[in-house]
């Protein structure tokens, strides 16, 4: 008998796009003759069942199911691809583990860690994992360009410390642009994170470990034609190269891996996993 799989896509952030956009993939990859998959596109607290083919419909959020022709469907699992919230950050997680009903992410605690960039860094820090120096503010507080400066130094990052796809993040070069950055980072979440620049090779890690086997990824190698890899970069065609494997060499691949393997350990990780590195001056 099929599996009634909702593909759970949309969100609240400015990622939205993004996500349906992914949805819109997985459903195409996903085995008809396995599955019955069904996207579901949250907004808020309206969550609607979308198909080409069914008038919208919207989830009974009790028990997350709709009615269909009046027979009541069930899902079996949730494939989370919301980006952002309530997706990344273990709200969806959560729920779903309320009404006992599989997902395919990290559980609500590691979810809610892993969203949070100064909360996962500050996590890592008694485990010697390097990481950029850096500074975090919240709304209202006061801003001290010079004592900011003296941690991360110029050029520096400025990002939402809860977001992604690298919307709202500046590259900072002079200490009078450092204000205007924070503002547009503020535009996507009230707090934000201002990091050290790295001038290295920016190198990814795909993983996934179940309970009989650990997968681990060729690390990727990207390479964005812009100044950094930025919204557009990650977004549109031809303006970033992504190279697997990476061109790095043997001793490297295999540190980037076995970092990877104890990250995914420390934060208590479930799922496919992405992690990301800078390799600056011989240091990763």
């Amino acid at each position: 008998m099929k599996k009634n799989i909702a593909i759970v896509a949309g969100g609240d952030s400015s990622e939205y796009v993004i996500s349906i956009k992914s949805a819109t993939q997985i459903a195409k990859w996903l085995d008809i003759e396995k599955y019955n998959t069904y996207t579901v596109v949250v907004k808020g607290t309206t969550w609607t069942v979308k198909d080409e083919s069914l008038t919208d419909t919207l989830v009974d959020k009790d028990d997350f199911s709709f009615t269909l022709k009046n027979q009541k469907i069930n899902f079996d699992c949730a494939l989370i691809t919301i980006h952002g919230t309530p997706g990344e950050d273990g709200k969806m997680q959560g729920y779903f583990d309320t009404l006992k009903i599989p997902y395919t992410t990290s559980n609500t605690l590691a979810s809610a860690i892993t969203f949070n960039k100064i909360f996962s860094k500050n996590y890592l820090k008694p485990y010697n994992i390097p990481l950029a120096n850096f500074v975090s503010i919240k709304k209202g507080e006061p801003i001290n360009a010079d004592s900011i400066i003296e941690i991360t130094g110029l050029p520096c990052f400025v990002k939402p410390n809860c977001g992604g796809s690298s919307l709202g993040v500046t590259k900072v070069k002079k200490k009078e642009g450092l204000l205007e950055a924070i503002e547009e980072a503020w535009k996507e979440d009230s707090e934000v994170i201002i990091e050290k620049f790295l001038d290295g090779t920016e190198l990814t890690c795909g993983l996934i470990k179940t309970k009989e086997k650990t997968i681990i990824f060729p690390p990727t190698e990207i390479v964005s034609k812009n100044e950094f890899f930025d919204y557009e970069a990650k977004y549109t065609q031809d303006k970033c190269d992504e190279i697997t494997p990476a061109r790095i060499p043997d001793e490297l691949t295999i540190e980037i891996e076995n970092l990877s393997s104890q990250i995914y350990d420390i934060f208590q990780l479930n799922g496919v996993v992405r992690i990301d590195y800078i390799h600056d001056n011989n240091k990763l």
